[in-house]
């Protein structure tokens, strides 16, 4: 992850992204231009799947299987 993008939290990013998607749905940027913010759109996107993962991996390690709260993996509880 760039810098730049460390510096976005989730919500901008997710934001950005949703604006670059309404300019590109709307049909009237120039090719070159439609192809920066498509590339741009993509980085926005891996940025956010790459949070998301990486949420969803300190949830994992923080619920047990039965659902109690714990901060140990199940193998050192």
């Amino acid at each position: 992850m760039s810098e730049e993008q460390e510096n976005h939290t989730f919500e901008t990013s997710m934001r950005q992204l949703e604006e670059i998607v309404q300019r590109l749905e709307k049909g009237d940027v120039p090719l070159e231009e439609a192809m920066e913010l498509f590339q741009e759109g993509m980085k926005l996107s891996k940025d956010c799947h790459e949070r998301l993962t990486k949420v969803e991996k300190q949830m994992t390690d923080v619920l047990s299987e039965d659902g109690s709260l714990s901060t140990l993996p199940e193998e050192e509880l």
